[in-house]
């Protein structure tokens, strides 16, 4: 099983700003927050003096969902929140990658958070298509 969703699109007609703001609306619309980000560009730049290329990492939660997935089992936090991650490739593509929740929970039992982690993989599925639509 992956460990994540991911698209690439090559030649974008929209910069890295522009998809992040499709990608954060897509998410918003699916009653996805952002609880982190990281700039890890910006950060290795910073600790590291890197010049690398643009990539960020969304802490994306679904506040309902993730209740949800506590009440099964508390421990199911430290596998929150759901990472979505941007970047630019060599070649100038953009890949969007989401965790992929199917993977990830098979580490917890019970056939409840396996449909629930169905559930997000679908909704983070359709988030990712929506905004590559977008930029076709």
């Amino acid at each position: 099983m992956q460990i994540s969703i991911s698209k690439t699109i090559k030649n974008p007609k929209k910069s890295f700003e522009e998809i992040e703001i499709l990608l954060r609306d897509e998410l918003a619309k699916e009653g996805f927050g952002i609880l982190t980000e990281i700039d890890v560009k910006a950060t290795l730049k910073k600790k590291l003096d890197l010049d690398k290329r643009p990539y960020k990492i969304l802490g994306a939660c679904n506040p309902p969902r993730a209740n949800q997935a506590l009440e099964f089992n508390p421990e199911i936090g430290t596998l929150l929140p759901c990472n979505v991650v941007l970047y630019e490739n060599k070649d100038s593509s953009i890949t969007i990658s989401a965790m992929n929740p199917e993977s990830i929970l098979t580490l917890v039992p019970g056939e409840e958070v396996k449909v629930l982690a169905q559930e997000v993989r679908t909704i983070l599925e359709e988030v990712i298509i929506r905004v590559f639509e977008k930029l076709q």
